[in-house]
């Protein structure tokens, strides 16, 4: 994988980028002017980012994985240390699928029924390989969903999901805020 040089990456325009921010060459970003990317985060190859109206923002030390992408009308908020493993699909707007209006964006917009609703994933939210998120669902601080799953609806802080539709598993360790204390502590100080 190759990253793009800071220039290249300020000459993308997005609305802000942080510090030792590293992008793919590969990645592929739509309406860039609606993306913000926080300090430490990473995109990496064959990931798109398509924002619209309601823009797309990584936090600080964020992890979008090969092939991920985040598309759609709404917001997409993923919060500081959220990780998306390769294959996670981020939806903020779908078309209707029960036939009141007409599908994909070939069609006018006025013979059309989308649904748009903002995704929020919370700090420390992990989304497990070809998972896929649908719109307007709120990700609660430390929730991890395991591989292949489908999220259609808002899941508790720190609880562990998996399945089609996705189910509470369990309880996640919260071992890893005191680990987030110390990499800010190490950012504070300039060790990273």
């Amino acid at each position: 994988m190759a990253f793009l040089e800071q220039s290249a990456i300020a000459a993308i325009g997005f609305k802000e980028v942080g510090r030792q921010v590293r992008i793919s060459d590969a990645a592929r970003f739509y309406n860039p002017s609606g993306i913000a990317i926080g300090d430490f985060s990473r995109v990496d190859d064959f990931c798109i980012l398509s924002a619209g109206s309601g823009g797309i923002r990584l936090g600080r030390f964020v992890h979008v994985a090969c092939y991920s992408s985040i598309i759609g009308a709404g917001a997409a908020l993923l919060d500081d240390y959220a990780g998306l493993s390769s294959r996670v699909s981020i939806y903020t707007s779908g078309d209707d699928y029960a036939g009141l209006g007409m599908s994909n964006p070939t069609v006018p917009g006025d013979l059309r029924k989308v649904s748009v609703g903002d995704v929020v994933l919370a700090r420390h939210v992990l989304i497990g390989a070809g998972s896929v998120v649908l719109p307007g669902v709120t990700i609660g601080e430390g929730a991890a969903v395991g591989a292949l799953s489908l999220v259609a609806a808002d899941l508790d802080a720190f609880g562990r999901y998996a399945g089609v539709p996705v189910r509470k598993i369990g309880e996640r360790r919260r071992d890893l805020l005191a680990l987030g204390e110390e990499l800010e502590r190490r950012v504070s100080e300039g060790r990273i």
